[in-house]
Parts: structure tokens; C-alpha cells; sequence
């Protein structure tokens, strides 16, 4: 079964061109459910499963994979869909996915196929769920609706790690971000990176906006540049401190949202930050390529919130040598 994503490393070529591809397969019954290629390392049998005590209800136990001991995830249990019995485990499949620099296996019913995708043809969730259930977008493949799991929601769930400022950090750096009109905008699919973001910005006291994909960021953006076009506002460049976006994203990618910034002459002095959950350099080259100012592989807060500081200390420059 690992043969099935033979190749893998070699897809990189879709990223920058609004495509993906997307691993098909079944929780339970005929429902298709997505996750992307790129998350994934392989598709296996899944193997002996070793039980760890008081762990998470979700997580069933750890497994040696190729010499590596992770943690084994019940992904319908995850789901709130019925549990796959420990008898049926030699039976199931195993995702064995990377991300957010962490490894982990998720046991499915079924793998079915890998289809290739533009990322236009992926819809976000009905505004009414999306911040209540794991979802990060709807797709049709086969003619059935395939919906594509948040596992970066189930595994910040599962893992319960809620990574947040230190007090030192925020204490030391209050200063620099008050008393300034600064503004963020964000854009990413996952509930977990939204909200953690929204979280970075409010603390440091910072005006943000946060949206679910490239699309709606980039209607935003082009909004306030009317605006600054009929001199209702300041041009755009002066009232955005910066961008931060997702790479892997419905309907637009943060490569195709960063090309269609650098294109508009009223948005092209902005700075975008793209980061992505996936490691690989592919993603700083192609970062680099599409114009974008900085590449970060999914953030920890301080991380996150120390670009945010660079950034405003060379607004401030900038403002200061212009004086």
C-alpha cells in the first residue's frame, strides 16, 4: 500500500499553480472523505497497536512505523462517528501524515484514490459551521461530495497542546505595538490557525481581520483599494502592516493570492508572510518566486508574533528616515 503514493515528492510541481491532490478515503460507509497529498507520508496496513494508559479516548495506542513510534488516531472516533472495533484493526488502513512538525497515524475503513484538484473547485464550509465541526472544504470527485478533514483541528484536539505567548514575551514587547493604527490580515482554512492567530494579534493589540482562504482576502484587499481609488481612504500599502496567509487554501492558494497582490500596482508594496503546516523547501523557493516577503512553517505563537515585531520595527524605520 505504501507504493500508492509513490511519487509524492515529485507533485511539489502543483503547488504555485492554485492545484492540488487529494487522498480519497472512507471513515465509515461510502462517505468520501479528503485530506492532502502533501500532508501525507504513506498509506499502510494498519500495524500492532500498543495501548497507552489515561491517553486521549481518541488516540488508541502507539505503533513502531518504519522505526519511528507515533501516536495512532481513531479518525471516526475523532469525528463523532462510530469508533472502528479494536477487532477490525488488521483490517483497517493507516494514514501516516506529517505536519505542523509533528508525525502521526490515523486509522481510516478504506483508501480509494488520489484525484487532482484546483484548488477553485474546493469550497470552503457553510459560513453557519465554521468554527463547529472539522471541516476545511467541500469538493466533488466522482460525482460525490468529498469532504476534507481539519486534522490539524482533530490534532490539536487529540495532542490538547495550546500554545500561547509567555507573559515575559508579551510584557516585553507591549510597547512596540502601542500606540500605533496597525493592521493585520489573515486568511486560513483551518479553524486551529484562525483562531490562534486571532489570538497573537489581540494580544499584541493589533486590528486584525481574519478570513477562511486567498479569495476572500484578496476581495478585501481590493475593496480598500477602491476606496483609496475614490479617496475615501489611504491607499492600501498605508493602512496594512501585512499579510499572513496560508498556503494550502479553497478556492485560492496563498501562491496564486500572493501573484494576484504583486500584480495589483494599488497592493504591491504590501508584505505577505505565507506559511504553510508542511515543511520542504519547495515552499521557501516558491515563496520567494511568487514575491511574497517571508515564508514560516505553521507557527508557534512567539514565533509568529516576533515576525509581527520585525515587521512593525521596520515600519517605524521606514516612518522615521521619511520624517
Amino acid at each position: 500500500m505504501s507504493s500508492f503514493l509513490k511519487g509524492v515528492d515529485q507533485r511539489t510541481s502543483l503547488a504555485g499553480m492554485n492545484r492540488m491532490e487529494l487522498l480519497l478515503f472512507k471513515i465509515q460507509g461510502e462517505q468520501l472523505f479528503g485530506i492532502n497529498v502533501f500532508k501525507v507520508r504513506e498509506v499502510i496496513r494498519t500495524p500492532f497497536i500498543s495501548p497507552v494508559p489515561k491517553a486521549d479516548s481518541r488516540i488508541v495506542g502507539v505503533a513502531d512505523i518504519r522505526g519511528q513510534t507515533m501516536p495512532m488516531i481513531d479518525l471516526a472516533k475523532a469525528l463523532d462517528l462510530p469508533s472502528i472495533p479494536k477487532d477490525k484493526y488488521s483490517d483497517s488502513l493507516t494514514i501516516v501524515t506529517e505536519f505542523n512538525s509533528s508525525v502521526q497515524g490515523f486509522l481510516v475503513e478504506d483508501v480509494d484514490r488520489i484525484v487532482h484538484l484546483r484548488w477553485e473547485d474546493i469550497l470552503p464550509p457553510p459560513d453557519s459551521l465554521q468554527n463547529v465541526n472539522y471541516l476545511t472544504g467541500i469538493t466533488r470527485a466522482q460525482d460525490r461530495i468529498v469532504e476534507i478533514v481539519d486534522v490539524e483541528k482533530v490534532l490539536a484536539e487529540v495532542s490538547g497542546r495550546q500554545e500561547e505567548m509567555s507573559d515575559e514575551f508579551l510584557h516585553a514587547n507591549q510597547d512596540k505595538t502601542a500606540g500605533h493604527n496597525f493592521f493585520v490580515l489573515g486568511a486560513d482554512d483551518s479553524a486551529v490557525a484562525r483562531n490562534q492567530l486571532k489570538v497573537t494579534l489581540d494580544k499584541l493589540g493589533i486590528a486584525n481581520k481574519i478570513v477562511t482562504n486567498g479569495r476572500i482576502a484578496l476581495d478585501f484587499l481590493k475593496k480598500w483599494a477602491d476606496d483609496a481609488d475614490k479617496g475615501i481612504s489611504e491607499p492600501v500599502g498605508q493602512r496594512v502592516l501585512m499579510v499572513i496567509s496560508d498556503i494550502e487554501m479553497p478556492e485560492m492558494d496563498g501562491y496564486t493570492l500572493t501573484t494576484n497582490i504583486r500584480k495589483d500596482p494599488r497592493l504591491s508594496d504590501i508584505y505577505v508572510v505565507l506559511s504553510s503546516s508542511l515543511s520542504g523547501g519547495f515552499n521557501a523557493s516558491l515563496t520567494e518566486k511568487v514575491g511574497a516577503n517571508k515564508f514560516m512553517s505553521k507557527w508557534h505563537p512567539e514565533e509568529l508574533a516576533q515576525a509581527i515585531i520585525d515587521r512593525i520595527d521596520e515600519v517605524k524605520s521606514q516612518i522615521e528616515k521619511s520624517a
